[in-house]
């Protein structure tokens, strides 16, 4: 009989969820609470495509995306990040430059590119980390592991809320059919696609407000 080898659990809150779902608030503000680093892992494949367009790189060209994910001139800030000097906090947050992050993704060269960057985010103080694959690929061995979520429609009144956008005019239809579709994206990747570890909690936050949601993850926290 052979042995099973131990692996030892990380020192890691792993949050992942759908576009939209407050997984990035919830997980900062856990950090914070913990005094843990934090690491939006979507913000490095936001910033990879962001990168890519800026470079009339199309987001399929998966060789030449992987190449500049080695070596994205990235530097994050307590209140912005910077990409090769530009301030591009704002930047990475749109809808396109979130489908590109969403495309990006798929190509197994960029994923394997950006993996170990992610992992150099765990420090002896801790990380709390949200992102798609966090609990699945990223930090398996993370101690407590989470998939938030939340209805396609609630996440879609949230980001128009954030934006200042009407939750029932054409603009708010267009920021859910965007969800929709980079759900649809994200869940049929051939490579990590979008669903919950088998070991890891389902959050449902539809009904849930951000600190009920810390709250809930704190309280899980405390119980292992």
């Amino acid at each position: 009989m052979v042995a099973t080898q131990f692996k030892p659990r990380l020192k890691v809150i792993a949050i992942d969820g759908p576009s939209a779902s407050g997984k990035g608030t919830v997980a900062a503000q856990v950090a914070a609470i913990l005094d843990r680093d934090y690491l939006d892992s979507g913000a490095l494949y936001r910033l990879t495509a962001l990168y890519a367009y800026q470079q009339n790189i199309g987001w399929q060209n998966e060789h030449e995306i992987a190449a500049l994910a080695y070596k994205l001139p990235v530097v994050f800030r307590t209140d912005s990040i910077l990409l090769d000097s530009e301030d591009v906090t704002a930047a990475i947050r749109t809808e396109k430059i979130g489908m590109g992050a969403s495309a990006i993704a798929a190509l197994p060269a960029v994923r394997t590119a950006l993996l170990q960057r992610q992992r150099d985010f765990l420090t002896p103080r801790g990380l709390v980390a949200d992102g798609r694959d966090m609990a699945s690929v990223v930090f398996p061995q993370a101690e407590l592991k989470i998939f938030l979520t939340a209805s396609a429609q609630i996440r879609a009144q949230r980001r128009a809320l954030q934006l200042g956008i009407a939750t029932d005019g054409p603009d708010y239809q267009q920021i859910l059919a965007d969800i929709e579709k980079r759900d649809q994206a994200d869940r049929s990747r051939a490579v990590a696609p979008l669903k919950p570890a088998s070991d890891a909690r389902i959050l449902d936050t539809s009904s849930l407000s951000i600190k009920e949601s810390v709250e809930k993850v704190l309280d899980w926290y405390r119980k292992i």
